[in-house]
């Protein structure tokens, strides 16, 4: 009977996750909205740097060519420990609002070239990861403590050049959104081709690369800095970024209303490139960076201390679409992706880290809204935290467009060897996501 009744616990997550967004049933996005796709990102909020369709804004009489843009994203899930982990038979909740305020100057002050951004974060949450015993995060909406606040997560001028050939963001960023990104479309003319979101995966390893966890600024710990992008083609860019490097040593600079200027600095750079493949120009895209964290790093330990005079790292991903449909289903096809990552860190979780993954959408008849995924997550642990050597993490899911931009993910997770060695293993969680677009 206990059994039973544990279970019992499934549908109630699910209506009790619905009931988080009662307010979106009467919202329905145009069938010409910026962010409808047939994959969205499992968090929009951690690779987005435009979330949501603009709808809230249009509602508010904020025309496209009105020069301003209101838009964001309500993301919630409910998850089930199934077996294993540290608390098995164990629910969690987590609640991501965002909403995102966006004016070209260009078009409203005369500046050519110029825009600026606004955005607020509300998160509240449960401690999800730890109940599982997972380290990098099977639930990429909660991070570390503290679980619930209210921050100022963007605040910044965008200044274009020679059509776009040279882009500089000063203010508060979210870099995330520019390193590293496996989820970014590939750019193409021909929209049937393109990759909308390469996976809707829910894990952290997708949004941030272990490897780099803790010390790039992002979801939902955002920063002070300057990113500076270079691309003399579509399907050429160098960028640069350097930040509030902070977090490293544990500040919330998400949290802070100004920026600090001492020795610790994050600074990244990464090149990329897109093609089209085959006789079917099939989009693809390549890019690599690296990385360096400056300052005294500390791994506080029961039996001692460790130190490191600054980090560094580097890291690589590709993303491909392998098949397109044709006919009426010209739009459908498969997207892989793949990810790479390394450090010298005695201080920092993970030290390498290997993903790769697979997505299918519109291939469901009657379905060309829907997407289907897979993603494997291998990360190798730093033997100076008291983690197994290894952590792995195995997530299969069904994104299904419900109505408009409004979206329910049904998720599983597996993890033969969760990183915390008090977890038991394997660890297998069930997780009912929503996310709307507004």
């Amino acid at each position: 009977m206990r059994r039973r009744l544990d279970l019992r616990k499934l549908p109630l997550a699910g209506a009790l996750l619905l009931a988080w967004v009662p307010c979106l049933a009467q919202a329905q996005a145009p069938p010409d909205a910026d962010a409808t796709s047939s994959a969205i990102a499992g968090n929009p909020g951690a690779v987005n740097i435009a979330p949501g369709t603009g709808e809230l804004g249009r509602l508010l009489g904020f025309e496209p060519e009105s020069g301003l843009r209101l838009g964001g994203a309500l993301v919630s899930n409910g998850n089930y420990v199934i077996s294993g982990g540290n608390a098995p038979k164990t629910t969690s909740f987590n609640n991501l609002l965002l909403t995102d305020f966006e004016a070209d100057l260009d078009r409203l002050a005369y500046i050519p070239g110029a825009s600026f951004s606004t955005a607020m974060l509300r998160f509240d949450g449960q401690a999800t990861n730890q109940q599982a015993g997972v380290v990098t995060g099977y639930n990429g909406l909660t991070g570390a403590p503290p679980l619930h606040w209210t921050e100022l997560y963007e605040l910044w001028w965008r200044q274009s050049f020679f059509a776009d050939g040279l882009v500089v963001r000063i203010g508060k960023t979210v870099p995330t959104y520019d390193f590293g990104n496996v989820i970014r479309p590939v750019p193409v003319q021909d929209l049937s081709l393109q990759i909308p979101g390469v996976t809707s995966l829910l894990y952290t390893p997708v949004f941030v690369n272990p490897t780099i966890l803790g010390a790039l600024p992002g979801y939902y710990n955002s920063a002070y800095g300057v990113t500076a992008t270079i691309a003399p083609t579509r399907r050429f860019y160098v960028s640069w970024g350097g930040y509030d490097g902070n977090g490293a040593r544990g500040v919330q600079t998400g949290l802070q209303a100004t920026p600090t200027f001492n020795a610790y600095r994050f600074q990244i750079a990464e090149t990329g490139t897109a093609w089209l493949l085959g006789k079917d120009n099939l989009p693809g895209a390549f890019a690599i960076g690296g990385w360096n964290q400056t300052g005294t790093l500390t791994l506080s330990m029961p039996q001692s201390t460790i130190t490191q005079n600054g980090t560094h790292g580097l890291y690589a991903f590709a993303s491909q679409r392998l098949w397109r449909g044709s006919g009426e289903a010209e739009a459908s096809g498969v997207s892989g992706f793949v990810q790479l990552g390394a450090n010298n860190s005695r201080t920092m979780m993970a030290t390498r880290y290997v993903g790769l993954g697979l997505t299918a959408f519109g291939v469901i008849p009657g379905r060309p809204e829907d997407s289907l995924g897979a993603g494997i997550a291998w990360s190798g642990l730093n033997r100076n935290h008291d983690f197994r050597p290894t952590e792995a993490l195995i997530q299969v899911y069904d994104q299904i467009q419900v109505f408009g931009t409004f979206y329910l993910q049904p998720t599983l997770t597996f993890s033969p060897n969760p990183g915390e060695k008090t977890a038991h293993a394997p660890a297998v969680v069930f997780t009912l996501q929503s996310t709307a677009l507004f």
